[in-house]
């Protein structure tokens, strides 16, 4: 009973804690676009491990990413997590520089068997984030700024955007054989995001400005399936082979354009907005249950989804125009975890530490253009907590995200990401002679 309340306290710690920083998460420019960054959605062991997943298979931590892992978990055991980050974000566009720091919510989730073949598994994670605030100053002309010593701009545009979209999962792993699982989460999808254009103009008596936003929420399901199958070659060698697919699926969504100038205008527009086909596979060898080496490869067909708005208004169509080219994104990532002794009595010994890399490119185009490329380098420790089975996980992930044109920015994000795992033996009797 002490330990359940401990654990309950802590989630509800880690809930409240997320809630309260999820909205700060991000001012990468490159948000503007799309559905904004879309979040590392890897657990504690994983983030440290370049993002690893498909192939991962550890009854100890849930792995989200693959449904079918569910299955390692034993029966006597009862599993909570939750994550949170911090990071520090530097943005350069070769002129000017921006130096900003952003905490997040990572993850909240919980997992048990149902059943000796069945497992389940419920959480919380965000999908994507956005946060961005742009201004340009536009030179005024002789027509409009006769005094040339006068360096006042003749307007200024400022983009801003803030929000983001979120999945709360409820997922199953069935051992269908004795070395192949197959697991599927189906999620609720849902969220908000703002963005706006404001024109400020300085030079007329009454400094006019107008203002444009749009705001889109978003409610729907999302479907994601896992296999994973794995074969001993050995006593002390096994590999697992990991395969997840995600359906494309048009989202419903409300998408109203508001401006304001001398007047207040609202209107209701029909938008098609699609998450893509996604397909990933990967692989793990471990090596007597302390070396673990894996690799991922996925394919989001972003290119094949749609991100459009429609109107029959004429003058709406003159005045607004919001349509989204796409490009696949690719990922690729490496990782290994190592554990000296699992029975030494050092508690050096029995951490786990853990190094990974991952490269990747943008879904997003600007100007009909691909917009960067991602590098990442990861590493970290699985802590195991003193008198228990639990596992403080800390990583930490440099990346750089290199934009493609002389114009884009470029980024270099230091990011610490703290998680907590509570592995409970629960579903025993305890005997007292």
């Amino acid at each position: 009973m002490v330990g359940f309340k401990h654990t309950l306290c802590a989630l509800l710690l880690t809930m409240v804690t997320g809630v309260a920083i999820a909205q700060n998460n991000t001012n990468s420019p490159y948000t503007r676009y799309g559905y904004g960054d879309l979040s590392d959605q890897s657990f504690g062991n994983s983030k440290a491990m370049g993002g690893i997943a498909f192939g991962l298979r550890d009854g100890a931590q849930i792995n989200p990413l693959n449904p079918a892992s569910y299955t390692a978990i034993d029966s006597l055991t009862f599993i909570f997590e939750g994550g949170v980050s911090l990071q520090n974000m530097n943005i350069s566009n070769g002129v000017d520089k921006l130096n900003v720091k952003n905490s997040s919510f990572d993850y909240l989730a919980m997992q048990f068997r149902l059943h000796p073949r069945v497992a389940m598994s419920i959480g919380l994670l965000p999908f994507s984030n956005v946060g961005y605030s742009v201004s340009r100053d536009h030179a005024a002309t002789p027509e409009t700024q006769p005094d040339a010593n006068d360096a006042t701009p003749d307007y200024t545009s400022v983009f801003s955007g803030d929000g983001g979209l979120h999945q709360l999962y409820v997922g199953a792993g069935v051992k269908v054989l004795k070395n192949l699982s197959l697991g599927v989460n189906v999620s609720y999808f849902w969220g908000d995001i703002t963005r706006s254009l404001t024109m400020l103009y300085p030079n007329t008596a009454s400094a006019n400005s107008f203002i444009r936003q749009t705001t889109v929420s978003i409610s729907d399901y999302k479907l994601d399936f896992g296999a994973q199958y794995t074969q001993n070659l050995s006593k002390k060698h096994s590999v697992t082979i990991g395969a997840v697919y995600s359906l494309k699926h048009k989202l419903n969504n409300d998408y109203t354009v508001t401006k304001q100038a001398s007047a207040t205008s609202s209107d209701k527009l029909d938008a098609t907005l699609e998450l893509p086909n996604i397909f990933g596979v990967g692989f793990t060898y471990n090596y007597d249950k302390r070396l673990t080496v894996g690799m991922d490869y996925s394919l989001q067909q972003w290119s094949k989804a749609n991100f459009g708005v429609t109107t029959t208004d004429d003058v709406m169509r003159k005045d607004f125009k919001e349509t989204y080219a796409y490009c696949d994104r690719h990922k690729i990532s490496v990782g290994a975890e190592y554990i000296p002794n699992l029975i030494g009595r050092s508690y050096l010994s029995h951490i786990k530490y853990r190094l990974g890399a991952y490269y990747t490119t943008p879904y997003y185009k600007i100007g009909d253009k691909k917009a960067s490329r991602e590098y990442g380098v990861t590493a970290g420790f699985g802590l195991p907590v003193p008198r228990s089975r639990s596992i403080l996980s800390i990583s930490g992930q440099f990346v750089r995200v290199s934009g493609q044109e002389a114009t884009f920015v470029n980024e270099n994000v230091f990011r610490v990401s703290i998680g907590l795992t509570f592995n409970e033996r629960w579903f025993f009797k305890r005997r007292v002679e």
